[in-house]
């Protein structure tokens, strides 16, 4: 999961899983770009319990809380080391 990412570890999109029917979120996130392939790393945390976090995909940033990275499935890019 995206949340678990540590930081500055490259990642690649897996999914983003839908909590149900038409769900906003999930849907939301893949209009950001979180879809499957695309490359993605943790940024930087917030100081109070770790959130928000701060994403990059691609060459743009967002704040996301723990939950709705949470939804996001990734896999380590070949070669990085979490």
């Amino acid at each position: 999961m995206l949340s678990e990412l540590p930081g500055r570890t490259p990642a690649t999109v897996l999914s983003v899983t839908d909590r149900g029917p038409n769900d906003n979120i999930a849907r939301r996130l893949r209009e950001l770009g979180f879809v499957q392939g695309e490359e993605v790393q943790v940024m930087a945390r917030g100081p109070i319990g770790g959130e928000p976090l701060l994403v990059q995909i691609g060459y743009t940033r967002f704040a996301l809380r723990l939950s709705e990275a949470a939804r996001v499935q990734v896999a380590l890019a070949q070669g990085a080391t979490a």
